[in-house]
Parts: structure tokens; C-alpha cells; sequence
């Protein structure tokens, strides 16, 4: 077949299917277990979802459908080989890595977080990454401590 009667890729689906990589953060990569397990669950996940268009015939429509799964490939890949578990803590004397951390804001909030990796953190369910201001200001403290954010004060009211 000559080259004259083959379809040319339009630059609207390579621009869908030229995907930039996900950021990879240039702190450790810190996780708790459950935090690995995640990484690896959606490493699977996103490699079902790359097998699951494996089959479609139109090339076009297959870069496109195999570019999201892709990129999450590499993201993935890339923080399981950085992975660092870390061990759940074993005090509750000070604010660390993987504690359970209560504290009052000047408002009179009562927030609870676990600190944790930052691919496992997701604020609304109760965990926020160890590099986040929050994380980084408590770290280190104990029940009583006081730290200022944003010109109010945390104090902290129970490690976990």
C-alpha cells in the first residue's frame, strides 16, 4: 500500500496522546504500609486499564486510550522503586511519622490527621502528607505544644 493512501496522524490526536509525565516530588518517598499496598494496587489498576485497549484495532484511537495508563505507568513504577516503608511509630511522646495527631485551632476547630506519604495523603479522609506545613510544623512536638501557621496557633491535644 502506498504511503499516499495511509490515514497521517492529526495533530489534535497526538497532542491527546502525548500526555506529560506526572510531577515526581523531590522529597523521600516516605509510605506506611498501607501506603505501599496503594502504590501497588493502582500500579495494577493502571496496568488492567493499559491491557484493556490493547485490542483496539484503530492505532489513532489506541494511543489515545493507552496514554493516561501509560503515564501512570511510569509515575507508579517510579515511586515503587523510591519507596521507603516506614516503621509504624512506636511513641506517642512527640509528633512523627505515621502518629495520629489532634490538635485545636485559635477558632476552636478540633482537627485530626495521621501523617503519612504524600501519595497517600488526602486531607478529607483524615491524612496529610509529611512534608505539608501542617506536618512539618507538628513534627516533633508534644501534647501541649503550641505552633503558629498563618497567624493561628495549633496546639496539639493528643498523638495516637
Amino acid at each position: 500500500m502506498s504511503v499516499a493512501f495511509t490515514k497521517e496522524e492529526s495533530a489534535e490526536t497526538a497532542a491527546e496522546t502525548l500526555l506529560p509525565d506526572r510531577p515526581i516530588s523531590p522529597h523521600p518517598n516516605l509510605v506506611t504500609e498501607a501506603g505501599l499496598k496503594a502504590l501497588e494496587r493502582q500500579m495494577e489498576e493502571a496496568r488492567a486499564a493499559y491491557a484493556a485497549v490493547e485490542n483496539i484495532e484503530d492505532v489513532n484511537e489506541k494511543r489515545r486510550q493507552t496514554a493516561g495508563p501509560l503515564r501512570d505507568i511510569r509515575y507508579l513504577a517510579e515511586r515503587l522503586r523510591t519507596a521507603q516503608v516506614m516503621p509504624a511509630p512506636v511513641s506517642t511522646d512527640t509528633v512523627a511519622f505515621g502518629n495520629l495527631v489532634t490538635f485545636e485551632r485559635d477558632d476552636g476547630r478540633v482537627q485530626t490527621y495521621r501523617i503519612v506519604g504524600e501519595d497517600e495523603a488526602d486531607p478529607k479522609a483524615g491524612t496529610i502528607s509529611y512534608v505539608s506545613p501542617v506536618a512539618r510544623l507538628l513534627s516533633g512536638k508534644a501534647v501541649g505544644d503550641v505552633a503558629s501557621l498563618g497567624g493561628q496557633e495549633l496546639e496539639i491535644t493528643a498523638i495516637n
